[in-house]
């Protein structure tokens, strides 16, 4: 029976993985740590585009491959590369994420909006392509690909050929890893594979709401089978294997943190064409009980972590089960003691769809939310969106970002994502919007 493949995130085997780390090798050890630190300029850049942390992943494993053979290597993201560095360079490897249609991510916005508009002469650069992406999107691999084209049109060599990784597929990435020990000369590379799955089972399940226009949505709480929890941030995700499809691991924004004792998840109930319900899907919100084994691994999200962000005042965008992100985002400061709290957030009706209302109420009126500003699309004379709150409060988002508020966003990728980001630059303007990505302090996970 062909299945049809849920809306999901480039997972696959790409994890990171403490346990990983530990089991290397110690020179390999040391050698990653100084590309990790050396500032100055090295015999190989390797450059990451990432949106998920998938790429990052890749380019620190191949940074640390070549580290093996002895050669200067550093990994860097791409928004921290401009056309100086680029026309400087001989040797550069781009690992390179494609988000939504084929667009950039957001960590090379920059690179793509200008220095790929810049006449370079490239002439003296090697360089290496490795295009990540999702082959059920209409633009397959297409910032990879308009990179690719770019380089060679500025007169860049290619070391060979690009390669394209299908969501995460084994032989791309193999493809890959031959290159790198060719270049590297050394066939001793370290393995790229992910932690294996833990077993879970369900704690608790809870329909959020019933009588919706919309999808069922369903608040899982999920617990190891052997009581010990893994680490995790907020922010960070959870990859789930499904029983009837274990080769394409879904991804779900975590919606709790550690100290709370379990990991919990904001599911979406999808339904096939033939309106049978979808394999991941599904077996979290219907199929699987208490004594069914959940198959489910944690990666960690750098680029959705708050980091650096963490005692700034945070602007938190979202709408249906991106709420999931923001609410971990959240719950993570207001255990910390941080109250500068700003949560935008839309759904279709009030009486059905005011997801985690008492909480998030209870947050509002105890301080540890400063604002509590909520679009219900359906319930007024004309639609209003979450998009629409950012253009109503324009005046205070932008005090809020001059006292160095960063910017989170979760939730849809169709219409949400892009119509927040236009209101935004709308509010702020393009060149603000632009600095805040670049400075860590406009993120996003969309989907």
């Amino acid at each position: 029976m062909m299945l049809t493949i849920e809306p999901l995130r480039w997972g696959g085997a790409l994890a990171l993985s403490g346990v990983y780390l530990a089991m290397c090798l110690g020179i390999w050890r040391s050698r990653l740590a100084h590309t990790r630190t050396t500032g100055g300029a090295a015999d190989w850049l390797v450059v990451h585009a990432s949106q998920t942390g998938s790429a990052e992943f890749l380019a620190e494993r191949t940074a640390a491959t070549l580290a093996l053979g002895g050669l200067d290597a550093r990994a860097a993201c791409m928004s921290t590369v401009d056309a100086t560095q680029l026309a400087a360079a001989s040797r550069v490897l781009f690992i390179c994420s494609t988000y939504g249609e084929g667009d950039a991510p957001d960590t090379a916005a920059r690179f793509a909006g200008h220095t790929m508009g810049e006449a370079l002469d490239l002439s003296q650069l090697h360089f290496g392509v490795l295009a990540l992406g999702d082959a059920t999107y209409t633009n397959y691999c297409g910032f990879g690909r308009a990179l690719d084209a770019w380089l060679r049109e500025r007169g860049a060599t290619p070391l060979f050929d690009r390669i394209e990784v299908d969501r995460g597929a084994p032989e791309a990435l193999a493809a890959w890893q031959h290159q790198l020990s060719h270049l590297a000369g050394t066939s001793d590379a370290p393995d790229w594979e992910a932690p294996a799955y833990g077993e879970w089972r369900i704690a608790s399940r809870i329909h959020l709401n019933p009588g919706s226009a919309g999808a069922p949505l369903y608040r899982i709480a999920l617990v190891p089978r052997d009581g010990l929890l893994p680490a995790w941030e907020a922010g960070d995700l959870a990859q789930l294997s499904a029983p009837l499809d274990p080769d394409h691991p879904r991804e779900y924004s975590i919606a709790s943190v550690p100290g709370e004792g379990r990991l919990e998840l904001l599911v979406r109930l999808q339904t096939r064409e033939d309106g049978t319900p979808g394999a991941a899907s599904g077996w979290l919100c219907v199929c699987a009980d208490q004594n069914d084994t959940i198959r489910l691994r944690v990666r960690a999200h750098a680029r959705f972590r708050l980091g650096t962000n963490a005692g700034r005042p945070l602007i938190a965008i979202g709408n249906g089960s991106g709420l999931a992100g923001l609410r971990s985002l959240l719950k993570a400061r207001i255990d910390a003691g941080t109250d500068r709290n700003w949560l935008l957030f839309g759904e279709r009706n009030a009486a059905h769809d005011y997801l985690c209302r008492e909480e998030l109420e209870a947050w509002r009126d105890g301080g540890m939310l400063t604002r509590l500003d909520l679009a219900f699309s359906r319930d007024e004379g004309q639609a209003r969106y979450v998009q629409h709150l950012v253009n109503v409060h324009q005046e205070e988002l932008r005090r809020w970002v001059a006292d160095g508020a960063a910017i989170y966003v979760c939730g849809s990728l169709q219409g949400m994502a892009g119509g927040v980001h236009d209101a935004l630059v709308s509010a702020l303007g393009l060149d603000t919007v632009e600095a805040l990505t670049s400075d860590g302090r406009y993120r996003r996970d969309v989907y």
